[in-house]
């Protein structure tokens, strides 16, 4: 490993203190060195995520041994790597899941939560493909066990989780649904390949589902909700059913009645994705590689992205994240890959 033609310094986005997205401050420290396995990575643009708007509210702190600087993906140059690496050289185009440490100009990443840049993808996409990809194939895929024929539905078809699982539920053949609360979100769903978008706040998302299924229900249902969308999708899933919970942004489940679960024989399950190990991620990874990564990289699935901000303007972009206007993914820039 040479590092001798790195700086000793990098602007990095801290939390000042939780609270606001004013407590996001642009501030400087040491360029870290790779340990034994990790890739050190000059990154060009990393993804907002909503679990970064958590983090600074002083909600979700960083596991153990995880950077205290926000940002769960990036893109960007290998720079150099630790001893025992093999999978990646100085000069390669990766993107990776970190468990913290993505608002900065430099950042480590075990090599095998790194993922060559599919195709021709821009590093303001390629930054904003891991942490959705990876969530959403653990959750619909691995955990939701989501095949083609099935119907699957997604709460928050906009979000940037929900872009994803909207192309690729399409992209392996299931019929998808997509919740969204305007008429011009639900034509963004449509756009991305849905087959039917639901106006949450002019329908009952279990009325159509219901209706669109002709009684039978969704097999898979993908909420990042809670509140009282948890009886609600007891009521919208098929018998079977699975329900898989990656979200709670109204809080507790509500009024839950749990007979429809016993009587549809549902599963209900849920997951986070920060807090996982290097290897179960180097799992979901290597499940990505071989399976998405070739949609990626042809053009069938291209990551969506609603706005572009530079480091600097870290706050604005969480203002973004909180005003839930945005379709599709938020990403930061660094200085000098910024246009």
């Amino acid at each position: 490993m040479n590092t001798s033609s790195l700086p000793d310094r990098m602007q990095i986005i801290e939390i000042n203190q939780p609270g606001g997205p004013e407590q996001l401050v642009l501030s400087q420290r040491p360029v870290p060195r790779p340990a034994p396995g990790y890739l050190l990575v000059r990154v060009a643009a990393a993804g907002v995520n909503r679990t970064d708007v958590m983090q600074r509210q002083g909600h979700y702190p960083p596991p153990p041994g995880a950077s205290d600087i926000p940002g769960l993906e990036i893109a960007g140059e290998v720079v150099a790597v630790g001893a025992d690496v093999s999978r990646f050289v100085n000069g390669d185009r990766v993107c990776a899941l970190i468990a913290g440490g993505g608002y900065a100009e430099y950042c480590v990443v075990h090599e095998t939560n790194a993922l060559p840049v599919p195709g021709a993808l821009s590093w303001n996409e390629a930054a904003a493909i891991p942490e959705t990809f990876f969530t959403v194939w653990t959750n619909v895929f691995q955990r939701g066990r989501l095949t083609a024929g099935k119907t699957l539905l997604v709460h928050g078809g906009t979000s940037g989780i929900g872009t994803v699982a909207v192309m690729l539920g399409k992209a392996f053949g299931s019929r998808v649904f997509a919740t969204a609360g305007s008429a011009a979100k639900c034509q963004a769903v449509m756009t991305l390949g849905a087959d039917a978008a639901i106006n949450y706040r002019e329908q009952d998302f279990v009325a159509e589902v219901k209706r669109l299924t002709d009684g039978r229900g969704a097999d898979v249902i993908v909420d990042l909700i809670a509140g009282d969308y948890v009886a609600r999708n007891y009521e919208a899933a098929a018998l079977d059913g699975r329900i898989v919970q990656i979200g709670v942004q109204q809080g507790a489940a509500k009024a839950l009645n749990l007979m429809p679960m016993l009587a549809k024989r549902l599963t209900h399950t849920g997951s986070t994705l920060r807090p996982r190990s290097v290897e179960e991620k180097a799992v979901i990874a290597a499940e990505l590689q071989q399976q998405v990564w070739p949609l990626l990289a042809d053009g069938n699935v291209r990551p969506l992205i609603d706005k572009v901000f530079t480091l600097g303007d870290a706050a604005e972009a969480h203002r973004l994240m909180e005003s839930s206007g945005h379709i599709g993914k938020i990403v930061l820039v660094m200085p000098a890959f910024a246009g």
